[in-house]
């Protein structure tokens, strides 16, 4: 069996990603892929990608990976990057595009002009290192300190009334959710294989990670660890 599987729908910068789990996961065999086969195959996926919205949706369906991530994502750990989890939601701002509808919420755009609290006129796309703050306890928290660095380059966060679903958030101009969790998903805005020691820890804590209850085939339900 394939112990990790990173999927490739052509979006994104892939080798970093796959260098980073590599990189905390010795021994463990880490593939990335296209294969749907091979992603339901594989004990744990990664799911990454960089872009627009409407362009990783296509590319996705292009190489018939959606029922590949869906299954996944009920069925084995589950780690999302970037639009990776934006695409886990139900629509998006972006190009006006349903996403997988696995989470209920939505994506939206930092307003322009995006001003914060001092009167001071922030750049969009949100770039750079940025602290979070961990809303709920969770294995993948596990050794990496409240408030630490991770690196952050998007437009676009996602906006869910479920509580329970945040597990971090990030300030730019306001609060917004860059982490969530439930039962078997873990998602994340920000980059871990860019974010060093926090980045490496997260991602060491997924591949350790053995999540007991898992997403059932419906969405709303209360959060699980």
């Amino acid at each position: 069996m394939i112990d990790i599987a990173v999927i490739d729908y052509g979006m994104g910068n892939l080798r970093s990603v796959s260098k980073a789990v590599e990189a905390v996961a010795p021994g463990r065999s880490v593939v990335v892929t296209s294969d749907p086969d091979v992603v339901v195959r594989a004990a744990r996926v990664v799911f990454p990608g960089q872009g627009a919205m409407p362009d990783c949706m296509r590319e996705m369906d292009a190489r018939g990976l959606r029922e590949a991530v869906l299954e996944s994502a009920h069925t084995k750990p589950f780690l999302g990057i970037c639009i990776g989890l934006q695409m886990l939601f139900e629509k998006s701002e972006e190009g006006d595009v349903a996403g997988l509808g696995l989470l209920a919420g939505s994506v939206r755009r930092f307003a322009t002009p995006l001003i914060d609290t001092a009167g001071k006129r922030l750049k969009v796309p949100h770039m750079g290192w940025n602290r979070v703050r961990q809303s709920a306890a969770h294995p993948l928290w596990d050794e990496i300190a409240d408030e630490s660095r991770f690196y952050f380059v998007h437009s676009y966060y996602v906006d869910t009334a479920e509580r329970d679903l945040e597990a971090g958030s990030a300030e730019y101009a306001h609060a917004f959710t860059c982490a969530i969790g439930r039962n078997n998903v873990f998602a994340v805005q920000f980059h871990p294989e860019k974010s060093a020691k926090a980045g490496l820890r997260l991602l060491a804590n997924f591949v350790a990670w053995q999540p007991t209850t898992f997403l059932p085939r419906t969405a709303g339900v209360a959060l699980e660890h």
